[in-house]
């Protein structure tokens, strides 16, 4: 089954690369057994840097079943998750990641994301984006009024 899957989200990502879409990045979404989105790289056409495969497709499925937890699903990616990408499969809830090439073979055709996944784990200070923080007190309102929602959705 995995291979099944794995070939649709390479096959989207060569298609639509081809297209101009994108580029060379394909992931779906699957419940059951059953396709439930689909996302191809779409950061030049729709001028988005946050358009990878992963995202749109977790977009999607999301908005198929109208809701933000894809619980119970898994994500079938042409190519090793970008951190972003990463951290959106994990917000996402899904119960399992499959891909097939690596972050170093992307690396090979110029996507090299070992920049982000180094800059990390250092302190903000640290890192090669200039990072402020200010006005904790302030935005720490935001958090209590939240916690004092009676009626939020948790997630």
């Amino acid at each position: 089954m995995d291979k099944r899957f794995l070939r649709e989200a390479i096959r989207l990502s060569i298609e639509e690369m081809q297209a101009g879409v994108g580029g060379p990045f394909g992931a779906v979404v699957v419940r059951d057994g059953r396709i439930l989105g689909t996302g191809c790289n779409r950061v030049t056409s729709a001028h988005d840097p946050t358009a990878h495969a992963e995202i749109v497709a977790i977009r999607d499925a999301c908005a198929r079943i109208e809701q933000f937890s894809l619980a119970g699903c898994e994500l079938y990616a042409s190519c090793e998750p970008c951190p972003m990408c990463l951290a959106a499969i994990y917000w996402a809830r899904l119960d399992r990641l499959v891909y097939a090439a690596t972050r170093a073979d992307a690396a090979a055709a110029g996507f090299d994301d070992a920049r982000i996944y180094d800059e990390i784990p250092r302190p903000p200070e640290t890192r090669s984006l200039p990072t402020v923080q200010a006005l904790r007190d302030e935005a720490l309102a935001a958090f209590r009024a939240w916690a004092a929602k009676e009626n939020r959705i948790e997630y």
